[in-house]
């Protein structure tokens, strides 16, 4: 299969986007939002995390198979998290 060229704007965007999220990150550290703290730190890295996949390792333009192998890896982790969850949430403080 070719590889589909990307343009160096879209490149220079999807940086641009990564500088923003990084400093939203800096900022949302610096403001105590109390339980909130890790939702909002983890859905700012949830951002970044699908921008790099889809642009810099070219996922979004990869073929089906690849997508397939991408969302069962995201799956078996949320599982995973989940577990993890579910077991500190049961844990009785000492």
């Amino acid at each position: 299969m070719a590889e589909k060229i990307i343009s160096e704007s879209k490149y220079l965007l999807v940086l641009i986007g990564l500088l923003i999220l990084t400093v939203t990150t800096y900022g949302a550290a610096r403001v105590d939002l109390g339980r909130l703290n890790f939702i909002v730190a983890m859905l700012i890295a949830g951002s970044k995390a699908v921008l790099v996949a889809l642009f810099f390792m070219h996922a979004r333009y990869s073929e089906r198979l690849t997508r397939v192998v991408i969302g069962t890896g995201l799956s078996w982790l949320a599982i995973l998290m989940s577990l993890v969850l579910v077991d500190y949430a049961t844990r009785h403080q000492l």
